[in-house]
């Protein structure tokens, strides 16, 4: 079955906002996993600027359903996942001056590097993914770099979705499709997990959560969204009615 990984980084952006105590990012991994969730993602940033530190340690006490870490690609972050040991660590590229995370990380361009970091998360006995776009180039790297799940950015998808009417019949949204569904299969065929995720709502979702293959979606901002109007457990409920619906 289909798995959902609950994103929390929006709720610790609006605590960052004024400085607080609240909304507090653990409360809001309790309510996901009550709503169904599967999996709690956190982004720890170099410059903390919503998950910290603290919110990780938490996370790590409270939470009973697996906990992904996203992080970039340092010796900084390697040690911290290695001292917390979260079920899968997520290599991601980091731009200071970035929103979010605007790109998959191109593994070719450090290949040796990332094969030794790698390594070191995964004999402690962490899951390694890598968000990378939907590219067979980076599925063949991720492969070689010992990595066991790729997570396929689907912002291209996305954009093309909300740019052509929200009709994924179209031409370029059925292009993007394609290209995800190629990058799966191949990432399959190596003997990695293929994960998806970026930019996911309740309205793109479905043609992604049906694509053969596809083990885990990670969803942030749509649920928490989402959440300011019906609560988080039932954001995450029809999240994961959806996906399943879809995948069925």
């Amino acid at each position: 079955m289909i798995e959902l990984g609950v994103n929390i980084d929006h709720v610790a952006t609006v605590r960052q906002a004024r400085r607080g105590h609240e909304p507090d990012p653990v409360w809001a991994a309790v309510e996901a996993q009550l709503g169904g969730a599967d999996g709690i993602t956190v982004h720890l940033r170099e410059d903390r600027r919503h998950i910290n530190d603290t919110d990780v340690r938490r996370l790590r006490e409270v939470t009973q359903i697996k906990l992904n870490l996203e992080m970039a690609a340092t010796a900084e972050m390697a040690g911290i996942a290695i001292a917390i040991k979260p079920e899968m660590a997520m290599l991601v590229p980091e731009g200071r001056a970035e929103i979010t995370t605007e790109g998959g990380l191109n593994l070719l361009a450090d290949e040796a590097r990332l094969t030794r970091l790698v390594g070191e998360l995964s004999e402690q006995g962490i899951v390694v993914s890598a968000f990378i776009d939907a590219d067979l180039h980076q599925v063949a790297a991720a492969r070689r770099c010992g990595i066991s799940v790729c997570e396929v950015h689907t912002g291209p998808y996305a954009h093309a979705f909300h740019a052509h009417g929200r009709d994924p019949d179209r031409p370029a949204v059925r292009a993007e499709l394609a290209r995800i569904a190629e990058a799966g299969a191949a990432i399959a065929a190596a003997g990695m997990r293929f994960n998806a995720g970026h930019a996911l709502n309740y309205f793109n979702v479905p043609a992604i959560a049906r694509m053969p293959g596809v083990r885990e979606l990670h969803i942030g901002h749509a649920i928490v969204s989402r959440a300011l109007f019906v609560g988080l457990r039932e954001a995450v409920r029809e999240m994961k009615q959806l996906m399943c619906g879809a995948a069925t």
